[in-house]
């Protein structure tokens, strides 16, 4: 069987980053090693536990019926819910018996090459400080509501668990071939902003979509954005928006579906075919796509979210 992960690779130890690797240059922090783990979570305080709280009860009323049933079991499953900013020892303890994921805090976004060591080791790195009441409603750098509401409920599926363990594997060879910007597409378009069909029906389980009220109700319910079924080759060259909602998500029919077309490619041969380059636009629809619905674009064509348009 073809795998994303040249099995001779070695995570026990951090492997070094292949000096002709074209990756953005982040700046460590003094107080981190070469993992960029923080010594400890962060002493939460008052106002911030009030912030998550405020956060987590804003998307409890629009996540039901739109988010994937997997997350919503994985937020019972972890107790999510019981108050304030959760502690990651308790966190990984109850995640560890699950599915062998821990939960490491991080001061900022990591360099790619420490999230995917991280990653092929089931750590999931979370930003050690969270958002504050002036950047409520969109911040751009993901904190830790972000990325433990988010992400980790997901954690907690088996087939999902291990695909991003996989996804972490995966990294260090898009790094040889010089191809970490379609690999990160594909990070985009499932583990940030993937769709999936549950009894004939559109849900999310993206944690860019789950952690925003706007977003869980514009990228399933929206006239505007399309919806296609997920194909690997077409989305590792297409390009995707930072800063606004999606012009096309993309759906996958399972997790073990997710996990057949990436972990089961064979993507040595995938990434001699990409071009530097992403060949087809954030908003297009092409011949060989399967679409569950093609969007108005309207909100796009009314300029997004600078022209304050409405997410329709």
């Amino acid at each position: 069987m073809a795998t994303i992960a040249p099995q001779e690779q070695d995570f026990t130890a951090l492997p070094e980053m292949p000096a002709d690797v074209f990756t953005a240059p982040l700046k460590k922090p003094a107080h981190v090693g070469d993992d960029w783990l923080e010594p400890k979570q962060t002493d939460y305080t008052a106002e911030d536990d009030a912030i998550w709280n405020d956060l987590f009860a804003r998307q409890m009323g629009v996540l039901p019926g739109r988010a994937a049933s997997a997350f919503m079991e994985g937020l019972e499953k972890l107790d999510l819910g019981q108050g304030g900013v959760p502690e990651f020892g308790r966190l990984s303890e109850d995640l560890g018996k699950l599915t062998g994921w821990s939960v490491v805090p991080v001061p900022m976004l990591i360099p790619d090459h420490v999230f995917f060591w991280h990653l092929a080791n089931r750590r999931f790195p979370a930003g050690n400080f969270i958002r504050t009441r002036e950047t409520f409603d969109y911040i751009q750098e993901p904190d830790v509501f972000h990325d433990v509401f988010g992400h980790v409920p997901m954690l907690t599926d088996p087939v999902y668990a291990d695909y991003m363990q996989e996804y972490g594997k995966a990294g260090w060879k898009a790094m040889r071939y010089n191809r970490l910007k379609a690999l990160g597409a594909l990070y985009w378009y499932t583990v940030e902003f993937g769709l999936m069909l549950e009894r004939g029906e559109v849900r999310a389980y993206g944690a860019g979509i789950l952690s925003g009220p706007t977003e869980a109700v514009f990228a399933v319910e929206g006239k505007s954005p399309n919806r296609i079924m997920l194909n690997v080759d077409r989305v590792m060259r297409t390009d995707y928006v930072i800063s606004d909602l999606q012009p096309t998500y993309f759906v996958i029919e399972s997790f073990e579906d997710l996990y057949r077309q990436t972990v089961e490619r064979d993507f040595d041969r995938l990434y001699r075919s990409l071009p530097p380059a992403f060949t087809y636009a954030n908003s297009a629809v092409i011949d060989v796509d399967n679409v569950i619905h093609r969007g108005t674009q309207e909100y796009l064509l009314r300029g997004g979210r600078g022209s304050g348009a409405a997410p329709v």
